[in-house]
């Protein structure tokens, strides 16, 4: 059986990033996907009920996914509003939606609050950036579903055509 892959909405170039702009990820491997069918789009902060376009968010204080989840830390907006409990609806939806199209992996959106599995932001809104999983992806890793970011796309080929 072939594996499906969840995919950031914004990585197929669809316009649902916070800035209202896609970020399509140009490479062979993904292409290929694509024409096969096996990749699945899905924007959590969408499906967590936050408009496009919307302020910024960030994981507060230097925390993670993880910690937001443990309810140690907050999704906060630049504006600081706080939208953690849409983060949390969106990855839990993202989860769902990932069983329901048998997608076994997860290719996502670095840097995100929601799909960042290699780094998140800090929480200053300043571009600093520290190792974490954003809650979408601290989501999918508890789900047993295997979560790779945009930058390991490679490896994730590595895995799907040996």
């Amino acid at each position: 059986m072939v594996s499906k892959i969840l995919i950031s909405a914004c990585l197929l170039g669809r316009p649902v990033r916070y800035d209202g702009k896609g970020k399509p990820l140009l490479h062979p491997s993904v292409e290929r996907w694509k024409v096969q069918g096996r990749l699945v789009g899905f924007c959590p902060e969408q499906a967590g009920g936050l408009p496009t376009p919307r302020p910024p968010a960030e994981i507060e204080s230097g925390m993670t996914g993880e910690d937001v989840l443990a309810g140690r830390a907050r999704v906060l907006e630049v504006t600081g509003g706080d939208v953690t409990a849409e983060f949390v609806t969106g990855g839990e939806r993202a989860v769902a939606f990932a069983r329901a199209h048998d997608c076994r992996f997860a290719l996502l959106i670095d840097g995100s609050p929601s799909c960042g599995s290699g780094f998140i932001y800090d929480g200053s809104f300043t571009g600093q950036r520290h190792p974490g999983h954003g809650v979408t992806a601290a989501l999918m890793r508890r789900a047993g579903i295997a979560v790779y970011s945009d930058r390991e796309v490679d490896e994730l080929a590595a895995i799907l055509e040996p």
